[in-house]
């Protein structure tokens, strides 16, 4: 009895350690056709943005500044790019409509 006991509080605790990677993953999904990137001088925040920009000439500009300073080796785990935030939203404004 107290051994199938412990197995259903172990079962369990993987259960709930399981759901909460999930929820963890899900907040950080990025939609298809999309990509995330980080972007900040400072403090890096994360934004995602839709592929097709990445065929647009300002935007690669930032993506060769990107390739430049980091290389394949990017800081956050993912696409970095070294701007201000600033100047990535007004770019990224630009590029909306």
């Amino acid at each position: 009895m107290g051994f199938r006991f412990h197995n259903m509080i172990s079962n369990t605790k993987q259960i709930l350690k399981l759901h909460s990677s999930f929820n963890r993953n899900q907040q950080k999904s990025v939609p298809k056709g999309h990509i995330a990137v980080y972007v900040g001088d400072e403090e890096m925040k994360r934004h995602v943005v839709p592929l097709s920009f990445l065929r647009h000439p300002s935007f690669l500009d930032l993506l060769r500044r990107a390739e430049e300073e980091f290389e394949y080796n990017h800081p956050m785990g993912g696409l970095t790019i070294p701007c201000s935030e600033q100047i990535f939203n007004d770019l990224t404004a630009r590029l909306s409509y």
